[in-house]
């Protein structure tokens, strides 16, 4: 398992009940969490508690005034990285503690690459609010290419690229659909050092097909290996889809990438330890493939 244990301004207190109990900085929050199906312990009073709505969604039941937004700070391997914190109707708050575990993967190998005197381009598709963009533009990536196609994500990840003080760096958001970015970056010759990619169980392809990531994911990974470099870094694919064991990333990563670049193929679950009981909280798993 991958675990994202590094952490500081980040705290998942305990799980249970199909709930987690977590510290955002100095702001409790308590939320749902389908996994955690174990009895909850004696939990204290969170600032906000997301309530689901039997009409769809859900709303914050809030205990205690917190701000808007604020910020938590992530201590990465090559300096710290700094995220916006936003609680939305929809659960989130706009970031995933456990991909901590992948940013500092990330991390390992673009700093060997930079030590080496090569320089480093990074894509992340799918990208969300940027925070592995951010990760890897810490590293010293000459470039980081973001996709996501949310105009929104993409301008909180500006805002965490700024807040992380990597404003100087080359980190180009862009508001796109996956997978015709990837046939264009394809068609122009584009090359990257190192891919990452988080696709969502549902969406919708180039002609507004719905598709699931069960049936798209091997094919999206085919085509987006084309931009590999003929020196590539790393390729990771993470999933949240129920029901997807780390087996099958792996499996797809050892079809598709080891036949053209040899290397070498991990997959496994990312968790989260848990501070107040003898706990790990899956969270998704994650396939990366390296040299």
């Amino acid at each position: 398992m991958y675990l994202a244990d590094r952490w500081q301004d980040y705290e998942l207190l305990d799980a249970g009940d199909g709930e987690k109990i977590e510290r955002w900085g100095h702001i409790v929050l308590q939320r749902p969490d389908p996994q955690a199906i174990w009895p909850k312990a004696n939990w204290p009073r969170p600032d906000a508690r997301y309530q689901r709505s039997s009409a769809g969604g859900g709303y914050w039941q809030i205990n205690q005034a917190y701000p808007k937004t604020w910020s938590i700070e992530y201590p990465g391997l090559v300096t710290p990285l700094k995220f916006i914190i936003e609680p939305t109707g929809f659960k989130h708050t706009g970031l995933f503690p456990e991909q901590a575990a992948n940013w500092d993967f990330c991390t390992t190998q673009i700093v060997k690459a930079k030590q080496a005197g090569r320089e480093v381009r990074i894509l992340n598709l799918f990208a969300y609010t940027g925070a592995a963009s951010v990760a890897c533009s810490a590293a010293g990536a000459d470039e980081v290419v973001h996709v996501d196609a949310s105009k929104g994500m993409n301008a909180r990840a500006k805002e965490n690229v700024i807040a992380s003080g990597l404003n100087d760096r080359v980190v180009r958001c862009l508001a796109d659909d996956v997978q015709k970015f990837v046939e264009r970056e394809i068609r122009r010759g584009r090359k990257y050092d190192g891919i990452i990619m988080d696709p969502p169980s549902y969406g919708r392809g180039p002609a507004g097909e719905l598709w699931k990531l069960e049936d798209a994911l091997y094919g999206l990974i085919e085509k987006t290996s084309e931009l590999l470099s003929d020196q590539p870094l790393f390729f990771l694919v993470n999933s949240y889809t129920t029901g997807l064991a780390p087996l099958v990333l792996a499996d797809i990563l050892s079809l598709v990438i080891k036949p053209r670049s040899g290397g070498q193929v991990d997959a496994q679950e990312l968790g989260i330890p848990a501070s107040k009981r003898n706990i790990i909280l899956p969270c998704g798993a994650t396939g990366r493939w390296q040299p």
